[in-house]
């Protein structure tokens, strides 16, 4: 879990700026599974602590299952990243039919809508903005919805070259719970792990923003060209989530 700086931040804040659109062909080869269960499901902003609290797996597809998927990397990036700022690039992206992965730490996200938990008291490094917003075009809430950061894209590792965008449903999975969650903002280009702090919440990760998150043990699986509609529904996300997974255990 790295101490973040404020040039950390500053280059987070840059990244904003490039928001990465697919275009309408690859929109098109957007699983049809996903496209389906996701419209299916409206209920929007709801975390997923409660369901942890009451010992529920979110869908049906296990932890242990998606991690046998993930045992080996075939690696798609051109380099590997830093899980902090002080540390040794060791990370890799890997690639899989229908996904991509990686293996790093989780440092806790609460950029976005200005709430309870995510503030500029709350967290040093708040900024009021994510790189991708909700249907209504404002910020993504951190303190409720699940979602995950990208690094930036680089000569490391271009997200959306990979069918990776935002609202891309991703299975995060750590200390043998899976909670689903949507790609929401985009980090500095040489640092990878870090998740909102619903994400974290949800996980059973401390999620303060500043002493918070996980030294390691977490897993990232983001399934290629897939969409939850829309991004602020975590419920769609849920939905979407466990078709995908589902398949990419069948693909893989």
């Amino acid at each position: 879990m790295r101490t973040r700086t404020l040039a950390l931040a500053a280059a987070s804040g840059a990244a904003l700026l490039a928001t990465a659109m697919l275009t309408p062909a690859a929109e098109a080869e957007t699983r049809p599974a996903a496209d389906a269960v996701s419209a299916a499901a409206p209920r929007a902003g709801s975390g997923g602590a409660e369901r942890v609290a009451a010992g529920i797996q979110e869908g049906s597809v296990s932890a242990a299952d998606l991690l046998a998927k993930v045992t080996s990397c075939s690696q798609i990036s051109n380099g590997k990243y830093r899980t902090d700022e002080e540390t040794s690039a060791t990370v890799p992206v890997c690639g899989k039919n229908g996904a991509v992965f990686w293996k790093a730490d989780m440092d806790v996200d609460c950029d976005g809508q200005v709430t309870t938990a995510c503030n500029e008291d709350t967290d040093p490094w708040f900024q009021d903005d994510t790189a991708f917003h909700t249907s209504g075009d404002q910020p993504l809430n951190a303190e409720k919805l699940p979602y995950v950061v990208v690094p930036s894209s680089s000569s490391i590792w271009n997200y959306s070259s990979a069918g990776i965008k935002g609202g891309g449903v991703v299975a995060v999975i750590y200390d043998n719970k899976v909670e689903y969650a949507v790609v929401g903002d985009t980090g500095p280009n040489k640092i990878i792990g870090e998740a909102s702090y619903a994400t974290a919440k949800a996980l059973g990760i401390d999620p303060d923003p500043e002493t918070g998150g996980a030294e390691s043990g977490v897993t990232y699986i983001l399934f290629k060209n897939s969409k939850a509609s829309p991004i602020e529904s975590h419920s769609a996300a849920v939905t979407a989530g466990e078709a995908l997974a589902q398949q990419f255990i069948q693909d893989n």
